[in-house]
């Protein structure tokens, strides 16, 4: 396998599940730290960067520091059992003489570039290492009276948890986890993530009962693809109730956009997502405010 044909296919693959890697690290309503290498604290560059940061707001983690199997070994620690590392590119040169033969750059007369591709691993991954957990950076995010209402007079609502560097909702414990809106990058970004997770939350068995959140469902499916929509699409009416449309619709037509060509091969999948998500938004806010 050729360097990049690992991450061509890794890329590929999320792009056929609905999530487009670069948007959702560069549209990312979170503050986040640059990721790092653990050992040198060197942040990494270009590709990389938006990769590994991709990675880390994508799943979650408590840490911006990578490594790789052997640095971690170099720690006295070890990689946790079932890992899944991330590929990242490594360009390098080998200084050669006149021959073509490798030797020392003090006396090449010539160098020729390389690609490597290796694998690191998040620390939250790790065993044995002592690390630091990011701090999310903080800024000065007010509160949006309308959308306060808005989550505030929701009926039979979930448990909201405010604190960590991920938003998601969890069925089994029927509970939302969002990030304190002042590590958001601006208050409408918070609203419309917490309004995406409350509209999951809707699927409850003692809400709307949607099975797109009762039933077992994997990633990536044409299940979890419509469900994925129809959060969106609520959240996105949800917003426009408390008029803050115009700051994040963007990013809301972008990432629609991806579980759109997800469900490429059901053209009634919108409406029936569309549907839904009017039912979840109407139940959040009621018929007298809808």
């Amino acid at each position: 396998m050729k360097p990049y044909e690992k991450i061509t296919d890794q890329i590929i693959d999320l792009l056929e599940q609905g999530v487009c890697p670069w948007k959702h690290f560069l549209n990312s309503p979170y503050v986040l730290q640059a990721p790092q290498n653990f050992t040198s604290k060197k942040a990494y560059q270009g590709f990389n960067n938006m990769w590994l940061g991709f990675f880390q707001s994508f799943k979650g983690y408590e840490s911006n520091e990578w490594v790789t199997f052997k640095q971690a070994k170099a720690f006295n620690g070890s990689i946790k059992k079932g890992s899944k590392g991330v590929p990242v590119i490594y360009y390098d040169c080998v200084f050669v003489d006149e021959k073509g033969n490798k030797t020392d750059q003090e006396v090449a007369v010539g160098k020729i570039p390389f690609i490597k591709v290796y694998t690191v691993f998040n620390m939250t991954q790790t065993e044995g290492i002592p690390f630091s957990k990011i701090e999310l950076e903080a800024k000065e995010n007010n509160p949006i009276e309308s959308a306060e209402v808005i989550v505030n007079n929701m009926p039979n609502a979930p448990e909201i948890n405010f604190g960590g560097a991920r938003a998601f909702y969890r069925p089994s414990t029927d509970a939302v986890h969002i990030p304190k809106i002042e590590h958001c990058k601006g208050p409408e970004q918070y609203y419309a993530t917490l309004f995406h997770e409350l509209v999951h939350s809707t699927g409850h068995e003692s809400r709307l009962n949607r099975k797109e959140v009762t039933g077992a469902v994997n990633f990536g499916s044409q299940v979890y693809s419509k469900e994925e929509l129809t959060a969106e699409l609520g959240a996105a009416f949800l917003c426009d109730q408390a008029g803050i449309s115009e700051h994040v619709i963007e990013n809301q037509a972008a990432y629609l956009k991806g579980w759109l060509k997800a469900l490429k091969n059901d053209k009634k999948m919108i409406f029936e997502a569309s549907a839904k998500a009017g039912k979840a938004a109407q139940y959040i806010i009621g018929d007298n405010l809808f």
